[in-house]
């Protein structure tokens, strides 16, 4: 037997439906949750752990960030405790990923141990979507949507996403199903492959 999967990533452009997804395949199963991100900067607060630029240099130095990211004038982050402490608890890590140098940082040598989910909706939807929520930069989401397409056609094949989902076409609770039944494969997968005595599920650099 092989190690369970560690968690789902969840990768598309801007107003793609991350969010959406993730609270209500919360509401479906409570083991799923957000894996927050650490957030040096302004703007949006729910999913982001904000932290001082000092604090996200302390955790740099000792080899807790698995990657970091520059965008919208900010820093985002993810600590590989955050993984480990929910693993540990018996959760299921959803992260959000914008694009695919990220995402691999993220499964690192393992990728098959994240369910790896890709969702999409064509670029005007992410203008209506943004527009609708009141962000106030439309303009750079969808910059970061052209950005995405370019990402996605450059860096992955057709096999990459075992999922796709187009959250324009499907309502979040059929888009819920999807995904769990995608996981519990996984699971399954994972209980009855032969035993692995060394397994890397949580990227380790250094």
């Amino acid at each position: 037997m092989t190690a369970p999967p560690v968690g789902v990533v969840l990768y598309g452009p801007p107003a793609s439906g991350k969010s959406t997804i993730t609270a209500a395949i919360h509401r479906h199963d409570p083991r799923f949750r957000l894996l927050p991100k650490l957030k040096v900067g302004t703007g949006r607060e729910d999913g982001y752990e904000y932290v001082t630029a000092e604090r996200l240099d302390e955790l740099r130095r000792t080899g807790r960030l698995l990657l970091e990211t520059h965008r919208y004038g900010n820093v985002y982050a993810v600590d590989r405790r955050h993984i480990e402490d929910m693993t540990a608890a018996g959760q299921v890590p959803v992260a959000h990923m914008g694009n695919i140098a990220d995402l691999r940082r993220l499964v690192g040598p393992t990728p098959d141990a994240w369910l790896r989910v890709l969702l999409w909706v064509p670029r005007e939807v992410t203008e209506q979507r943004s527009k609708g929520r009141g962000d106030a930069d439309t303009a750079q989401r969808l910059n970061a949507w052209d950005e995405t397409l370019t990402d996605l056609t450059a860096n992955t094949d057709d096999g990459f996403f075992p999922l796709r989902i187009d959250t324009d076409r499907l309502d979040a609770e059929t888009a819920v199903a999807e995904i769990t039944r995608a996981f519990l494969a996984l699971t399954k997968a994972a209980d009855t492959a032969p035993h692995q005595p060394k397994s890397a599920a949580v990227h380790r650099e250094g």
